[in-house]
């Protein structure tokens, strides 16, 4: 069985988030998408707000598990028997920074844990969930960025009534 872990803060989770779990799940037999508990950050959501919100958004994929963690995310995929860890890319900005990471994670796993990069796909490439927050906390229309029940979720922390734009 191939299995696969895809980490992040996902705070919100938004579609570009989404079409990497989708295709990601497409490949491997099980996804888990898992939600790094950062104590050094103050998320808008919760770790089980996000936990939530991911389970609803991925609830129609049955080969995807969510999931939470804390710590690094090696020690994370050795508890749970995982050698691949998707990793999506928007940018070549991002890849400098995401191949210091996977080859990090592979030194530290003793070689036993490779990383798979997705290329985002381009209607997604300008999405991240920091101007997503941005964008909601001034009453901006975030529709074409995160799935309808996020977007209400998001303008709710930010006490903004919002229509559908």
């Amino acid at each position: 069985m191939k299995r696969a872990i895809y980490s992040g803060s996902f705070d919100p989770m938004t579609y570009g988030h989404l079409d990497i779990i989708r295709r990601a799940s497409e490949v491997f037999d099980e996804l888990i998408v898992s939600v790094l508990n950062n104590k050094t950050k103050t998320p808008l959501f919760s770790v089980s707000e996000r936990v939530k919100i991911l389970e609803e958004a991925t609830k129609d994929m049955p080969n995807v598990k969510v999931d939470s963690f804390s710590g690094l995310l090696i020690d994370y995929a050795k508890e749970k028997d995982v050698h691949v860890i998707v990793r999506g890319l928007r940018a070549i900005t991002d890849f400098e920074y995401e191949l210091q990471i996977a080859q990090t994670n592979r030194i530290l796993s003793g070689g036993d844990v490779d990383t798979v990069f997705f290329n985002t796909s381009l209607e997604y490439s300008y999405l991240s969930s920091s101007s997503v927050k941005e964008i909601a906390s001034f009453g901006g229309d975030i529709s074409q960025c995160v799935p309808d029940f996020v977007a209400k979720q998001t303008y709710e922390k930010f006490s903004i009534r919002h229509e559908r734009g």
